[in-house]
């Protein structure tokens, strides 16, 4: 059953190229899918064997959609899509400020149809998750923009939560979520490793996952995502909202995450009548060791926050993270005082959808306050993956072999007998400690192509190369204005 998967999808996508010609991007298309899909599926659910209730009014359901044609199918639909977006729990999430956008009626009854056409709810959860996976991966990997931006490569995803380790029982926070990668494999994860009782079971269904994201049609997705796969299917798990703008009071076992990168935003944290009260360029958190505008430094402060004692964390940061000064370096220090920073991995180029990024993955413990005065992190392990690592979205794409190595050398089932090879090396916390803004943006390999001429990189990668210098002189620019209107270089 599960080889349907493929072909379905390249059924659904190749009609998303009829609607391209009327101005419908892929983004726009997996949306709509994603509101028409969620209908049918709603339909099967109240037909033998299931027969349950259905949570969609019967003025709004799948079978009103069938029943129209022409214009008034058009204004059904964008009526149902409205009077859905007012719904509480799961309903509203998914359709919370959707919008119909194919506006020609005939391909509008023909996506309907196109639908209609699978047995949903009979193929299985891993099959129509999948499905859903490759639309979004699809949907990904045609956009520059869009959806790409919070798509996290999946064999990274699966090395992340293979050296996690989650276990049945743990609550999991993703506090930038985007379309749900890090739940997805982390719900198979535990499936496939632990034989789970009736209690364990429901607890994953409903319990084990809570996240967030600031942008309502990732949320939306994510919502359904989750959904296709078993998970939170009478409640959404997800919210739409800005993690960083208060302490949810909410706290985790596990937190993995890939925060979106880019440039600072201006905080509108106090809403009163739906008016800005305040806007502020940093965010005033309690629990936070200090004031910055970086998005990727509040994110990582608000980490720590969320973690139980104990607790466990990887999170994909950009370079500048790792060494920027200030508030980086305050928050450094402060991490590896505070937590057991054991290990960062360096990853290579060309994995992510926006050309050029240059990330890491760090990965803590959190730990309860020690009497002795001491830090908790005593050696950092710093794995060079990206120094003569090659990789593009298409030509040569990083897959989850590529990783087995990091998996080897992280040594998960003892972090205190891991051995140093040419690239794993590990640094003492004093090593650290003198080094200029405490930056832990550590290199020893060196590049094949500086020693030999035709091992120079294409053109491509050379571009890319200097692309990410540009965005780092234009995020330190940006930096410099913000602190000035702020008055600060005045």
């Amino acid at each position: 059953m599960k080889d349907q998967a493929p072909a379905i999808v390249q059924k659904l996508w190749n009609y998303c190229d009829i609607l391209r010609h009327d101005g419908v991007s892929y983004g726009d298309y997996v949306q709509q899918l994603t509101n028409i899909l969620f209908l049918k599926m709603a339909d099967e659910q109240t037909k033998p064997p299931f027969k349950k209730k259905s949570h969609v009014p019967i003025k709004y359901n799948w079978e009103s959609l069938l029943s129209k044609k022409g214009a008034e199918l058009e204004n059904h639909y964008r009526c149902c899509l409205e009077e859905l977006g007012k719904a509480s729990g799961l309903l509203g999430v998914i359709y919370r400020k959707s919008q119909n956008k194919i506006q020609d009626p005939a391909k509008l009854e023909r996506l309907i149809k196109l639908i209609n056409e699978e047995k949903w709810m009979g193929l299985g959860v891993d099959v129509k998750g999948e499905i859903y996976e490759g639309l979004l991966e699809k949907n990904a990997d045609s956009s520059q923009k869009g959806a790409g931006q919070y798509f996290t490569p999946r064999a990274l995803i699966s090395a992340i939560v293979d050296v996690i380790e989650p276990r049945p029982g743990e609550k999991i926070g993703d506090p930038a979520c985007g379309t749900g990668g890090f739940f997805l494999v982390s719900h198979d994860y535990i499936v496939q490793n632990y034989d789970l009782d009736r209690d364990q079971k429901k607890f994953l269904k409903n319990k084990t996952f809570t996240g967030a994201d600031i942008v309502p049609e990732v949320t939306r997705l994510c919502a359904m995502n989750m959904y296709l796969h078993g998970i939170g299917t009478d409640e959404s798990q997800v919210k739409n909202i800005d993690s960083l703008a208060k302490d949810p009071n909410t706290k985790f076992d596990i937190v993995m995450t890939n925060p979106p990168f880019g440039k600072n935003t201006t905080v509108r944290t106090y809403i009163e009548d739906g008016k800005i009260v305040k806007e502020s360029a940093s965010y005033e958190r309690d629990g936070f060791w200090t004031t910055t505008s970086n998005k990727q430094l509040n994110f990582l402060q608000h980490v720590t926050t969320i973690l139980n004692n104990n607790g466990r964390c990887g999170i994909v940061i950009p370079d500048n993270v790792l060494f920027e000064g200030g508030a980086g370096e305050t928050i450094r220090k402060k991490i590896l005082e505070q937590f057991d920073c054991h290990t960062l991995l360096r990853l290579p180029t060309g994995i992510f959808y926006a050309g050029g990024v240059k990330a890491n993955v760090l990965f803590f413990d959190k730990k309860l306050g020690r009497v002795d005065g001491k830090p908790w992190t005593e050696k950092l392990w710093i794995y060079d993956m990206r120094t003569n690592q090659h990789f593009t979205r298409k030509e040569k794409k990083m897959i989850r072999s590529d990783l087995d190595d990091f998996v080897k050398c992280y040594n998960v089932k003892n972090r205190h007998k891991r051995k140093e090879t040419d690239c794993f090396h590990v640094f003492s916390y004093e090593d650290l400690m003198k080094r200029d803004k405490t930056s832990l943006d550590i290199f020893w390999l060196k590049e094949d192509s500086l020693d030999n001429i035709d091992n120079l990189l294409p053109p491509d990668k050379i571009a890319d190369e200097i692309k990410i210098k540009l965005n780092t002189v234009v995020e330190l620019v940006d930096k410099l204005v913000d602190e000035f209107k702020q008055g600060k270089n005045v």
